[in-house]
Protein backbone atom coordinates (compact mmCIF):
# COMPACT_ATOMS: atom_id res chain seq x y z
CA UNK A 1 0.00 0.00 0.00
CA UNK A 2 1.03 3.50 -0.87
CA UNK A 3 -0.15 6.16 1.72
CA UNK A 4 1.93 8.82 0.31
CA UNK A 5 -0.44 12.36 -0.30
CA UNK A 6 -1.50 12.68 -3.79
CA UNK A 7 -0.33 16.01 -4.80
CA UNK A 8 -2.78 18.07 -5.75
CA UNK A 9 -2.51 21.33 -7.55
CA UNK A 10 -4.51 24.35 -6.45
CA UNK A 11 -7.65 25.38 -8.65
CA UNK A 12 -7.62 29.10 -9.83
CA UNK A 13 -10.67 30.74 -10.88
CA UNK A 14 -9.65 33.18 -13.84
CA UNK A 15 -11.87 35.70 -13.77
CA UNK A 16 -10.37 38.12 -16.62
CA UNK A 17 -12.90 37.36 -18.82
CA UNK A 18 -15.88 37.78 -16.38
CA UNK A 19 -14.80 41.24 -15.78
CA UNK A 20 -14.70 41.80 -20.03
CA UNK A 21 -18.06 40.68 -19.99
CA UNK A 22 -19.36 43.44 -17.36
CA UNK A 23 -17.17 46.14 -19.61
CA UNK A 24 -18.86 45.05 -22.45
CA UNK A 25 -22.22 45.17 -20.58
CA UNK A 26 -21.63 48.27 -19.30
CA UNK A 27 -20.61 50.07 -22.07
CA UNK A 28 -23.81 48.36 -24.70
CA UNK A 29 -26.29 49.63 -21.43
CA UNK A 30 -24.54 53.26 -21.87
CA UNK A 31 -24.69 53.53 -25.30
CA UNK A 32 -27.97 52.18 -25.95
CA UNK A 33 -30.11 54.26 -23.05
CA UNK A 34 -31.89 57.16 -24.09
CA UNK A 35 -32.37 59.97 -21.95
CA UNK A 36 -35.70 61.96 -22.43
CA UNK A 37 -35.86 65.65 -21.37
CA UNK A 38 -38.93 67.32 -20.79
CA UNK A 39 -39.16 70.75 -23.20
CA UNK A 40 -42.81 71.63 -21.90
CA UNK A 41 -43.00 73.35 -18.22
CA UNK A 42 -46.93 74.47 -17.54
CA UNK A 43 -46.28 77.77 -15.92
CA UNK A 44 -49.11 80.02 -14.89
CA UNK A 45 -47.20 83.51 -13.93
CA UNK A 46 -47.65 86.24 -12.57
CA UNK A 47 -49.14 86.10 -8.83
CA UNK A 48 -46.98 87.56 -5.73
CA UNK A 49 -48.18 87.61 -2.27
CA UNK A 50 -46.93 90.90 -1.33
CA UNK A 51 -49.10 93.55 -1.63
CA UNK A 52 -48.53 96.13 -4.10
CA UNK A 53 -46.34 99.21 -3.02
CA UNK A 54 -47.19 102.75 -2.91
CA UNK A 55 -45.19 104.47 -6.31
CA UNK A 56 -44.74 107.93 -7.26
CA UNK A 57 -46.48 110.14 -9.73
CA UNK A 58 -44.31 110.12 -11.81
CA UNK A 59 -44.03 106.55 -12.98
CA UNK A 60 -43.97 105.45 -16.71
CA UNK A 61 -46.13 102.61 -16.81
CA UNK A 62 -45.66 99.63 -20.26
CA UNK A 63 -48.52 97.65 -20.06
CA UNK A 64 -48.27 94.48 -22.08
CA UNK A 65 -51.45 92.48 -23.23
CA UNK A 66 -51.56 89.10 -24.07
CA UNK A 67 -50.65 89.88 -27.57
CA UNK A 68 -47.88 91.72 -26.84
CA UNK A 69 -48.98 95.02 -27.61
CA UNK A 70 -47.46 97.88 -25.70
CA UNK A 71 -49.56 100.17 -23.84
CA UNK A 72 -47.83 103.29 -22.52
CA UNK A 73 -48.94 105.39 -19.33
CA UNK A 74 -52.38 104.11 -21.03
CA UNK A 75 -51.70 105.46 -24.65
CA UNK A 76 -51.42 102.07 -27.29
CA UNK A 77 -48.04 102.62 -29.47
CA UNK A 78 -48.55 101.90 -33.23
CA UNK A 79 -46.06 99.06 -33.59
CA UNK A 80 -44.33 96.30 -31.30
CA UNK A 81 -41.16 97.45 -32.78
CA UNK A 82 -38.02 97.89 -30.25
CA UNK A 83 -36.86 101.54 -31.09
CA UNK A 84 -40.77 102.87 -31.32
CA UNK A 85 -40.63 101.43 -27.70
CA UNK A 86 -37.43 103.16 -26.95
CA UNK A 87 -38.02 106.14 -28.63
CA UNK A 88 -41.69 106.41 -26.17
CA UNK A 89 -39.50 105.74 -23.28
CA UNK A 90 -37.63 108.50 -23.92
CA UNK A 91 -39.78 111.01 -24.58
CA UNK A 92 -41.86 110.06 -21.36
CA UNK A 93 -38.68 110.13 -19.02
CA UNK A 94 -37.35 113.37 -20.60
CA UNK A 95 -33.48 111.71 -20.00
CA UNK A 96 -33.79 111.16 -16.69
CA UNK A 97 -32.37 107.89 -15.57
CA UNK A 98 -34.49 107.80 -12.10
CA UNK A 99 -37.54 107.50 -13.41
CA UNK A 100 -39.26 104.36 -12.25
CA UNK A 101 -40.86 101.80 -15.17
CA UNK A 102 -43.20 99.71 -13.96
CA UNK A 103 -44.03 96.73 -16.21
CA UNK A 104 -47.68 95.32 -16.36
CA UNK A 105 -48.24 92.41 -18.61
CA UNK A 106 -50.51 89.85 -18.90
CA UNK A 107 -49.82 86.21 -17.27
CA UNK A 108 -50.13 84.93 -20.97
CA UNK A 109 -48.01 87.67 -22.70
CA UNK A 110 -45.05 86.17 -24.77
CA UNK A 111 -41.82 86.42 -23.22
CA UNK A 112 -39.80 88.06 -26.22
CA UNK A 113 -42.30 90.78 -25.32
CA UNK A 114 -41.22 91.49 -21.64
CA UNK A 115 -37.63 90.71 -22.54
CA UNK A 116 -37.87 93.99 -25.53
CA UNK A 117 -39.39 95.95 -22.74
CA UNK A 118 -36.66 95.42 -20.19
CA UNK A 119 -34.22 95.74 -23.08
CA UNK A 120 -35.42 99.26 -24.12
CA UNK A 121 -34.95 100.66 -20.44
CA UNK A 122 -31.92 99.37 -20.20
CA UNK A 123 -30.35 100.88 -23.42
CA UNK A 124 -32.32 104.40 -21.89
CA UNK A 125 -30.16 103.79 -18.53
CA UNK A 126 -33.45 103.80 -16.39
CA UNK A 127 -32.40 102.13 -12.99
CA UNK A 128 -35.59 101.88 -11.16
CA UNK A 129 -37.48 99.08 -13.02
CA UNK A 130 -40.08 96.66 -11.36
CA UNK A 131 -42.46 94.10 -12.61
CA UNK A 132 -45.71 94.40 -11.55
CA UNK A 133 -47.63 90.91 -10.12
CA UNK A 134 -51.23 90.11 -8.92
CA UNK A 135 -51.65 89.12 -5.43
CA UNK A 136 -52.43 85.43 -5.08
CA UNK A 137 -55.29 84.22 -3.59
CA UNK A 138 -54.22 82.05 -0.33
Amino acid sequence: MNFQSERHDEVELNITPLIDVVFLLLIFFMVSTTFQRETELSVQLPEAAAPESAVEDTVIEIVINRRGEYFLNGRELVNNKLVTLRAALARLSSGRKDTPLVIRADARTPHQAVVTAMDAARQLGLLRLSIATAQSAE
